[in-house]
């Protein structure tokens, strides 16, 4: 069988999977959205007695954070709902408990998944990521730029706020009209709310509530898209050679969590089943993933071995596999003695 043989074959076997289930997609909606509201209405009720009982609530709910981004990301794809206005109108609900805009997110999330691996087309929807040669073509400012980015305290400390104030809040040269006139209504319902909460419970109730909800579910959701992408043999290619169905299943992880993280994180550690089949709701990853023996080849990372993945910082399209700074280094240093010997 030809690899387009089994592409084709392999994208049959997971299409049954594409189809979403109202009463799956409601029965998510009670168990995740309904419960991160009461937890932050807790939270706010708590703070007067106890600032420590206001940050337990915010750590439970950022769980419920990251779960209801699951479903505005599902938004995105249609998939949520088989009725593509119902799932704008979910989208942008989610999008605003996750202070998240549903079209500028929408369409450069659709462009990370048409380029995932492929190194001619990097730059939107994905975390930077250079290759050896143009991390080494750098300037000295240019390479401390690029690895105080990629240190983990910035990443997944500073990443979350400037997310959120930053990167969600702006629209792209490239938005149309439509998307820029959704980052505007986010910004102000989300701006909105805030101001009620704070104007109703003070600054520091809301920091302790909202502000350590969304800062923790804003690092476990860059922990997740980073680790889902970054590990040691993922797959990389140039635009030639670039094959769509091996940068889904190959370049993308099986991050296998425990059943609560799983539930948390709503099934999206199959993500390789995600990216060969977009379509496919989060609660049928699961299935798709046990019932199609080839999916199950896809790389395997646990909690434990996922922690490896922090020191990969550059891309070694030679050796096909992500490398350390200390790696490189050490290969220029061999390079330069013996240039000079």
């Amino acid at each position: 069988m030809s690899d387009a043989e089994k592409t084709k074959h392999l994208r049959k076997e997971v299409a049954p999977f594409a189809k979403s289930e109202r009463n799956k997609s409601t029965l998510q909606m009670i168990n995740t959205i309904l419960p991160l509201l009461v937890i932050w209405g807790l939270g706010y009720t708590v703070v007067q007695f106890s600032p420590w009982l206001a940050v337990a609530c915010s750590v439970l709910a950022s769980a419920f954070v990251v779960r209801t981004f699951i479903i505005f990301h599902d938004c995105t794809h249609g998939s949520f709902f088989k009725n593509k206005k119902a799932n704008d109108i979910l989208g942008n609900i989610t999008g605003i408990l996750t202070s998240f805009p549903y079209s500028k997110w929408r369409r450069e999330h659709l462009i990370h998944h048409a380029s995932s691996g492929n190194l001619d087309k990097r730059g939107i929807g994905d975390i930077d990521m250079l290759t050896v040669d143009e991390y080494l073509a750098k300037s000295k400012f240019g390479r401390l730029a690029y690895r105080i980015y990629r240190n983990p305290l910035v990443m997944f400390g500073l990443g979350p706020i400037y997310l959120v104030l930053v990167l969600n809040r702006f629209n792209s040269k490239s938005a149309k009209k439509k998307e820029r006139m959704n980052t505007y209504f986010n910004n102000i319902m989300v701006l909105l709310i805030c101001t009620a909460l704070i104007y109703f419970f003070g600054w520091t109730s809301f920091l302790l509530v909202h502000g350590v909800t969304l800062f923790i579910a804003g690092s476990l959701g860059i922990w997740l898209f980073y680790i889902q992408h970054t590990y040691e043999d993922s797959y990389f290619e140039y635009d030639p050679e670039w094959d769509f169905v091996k940068a889904a299943v190959e370049g993308s992880s099986f991050y296998k969590l425990p059943k609560v993280l799983q539930w948390v994180t709503g099934n999206i550690g199959y993500h390789h089943v995600h990216h060969l089949a977009p379509r496919v709701p989060n609660y049928n990853l699961e299935e798709a993933h046990k019932s199609i023996p080839p999916l199950q080849k896809a790389t395997t990372i646990t909690l434990r071995t996922s922690l490896e993945s922090i020191r990969y910082k550059l891309y070694d399209p030679k050796q096909k596999r992500f490398v350390s700074f200390k790696e490189v280094e050490k290969k220029v240093r061999v390079k330069n003695k013996s240039i000079h010997a």
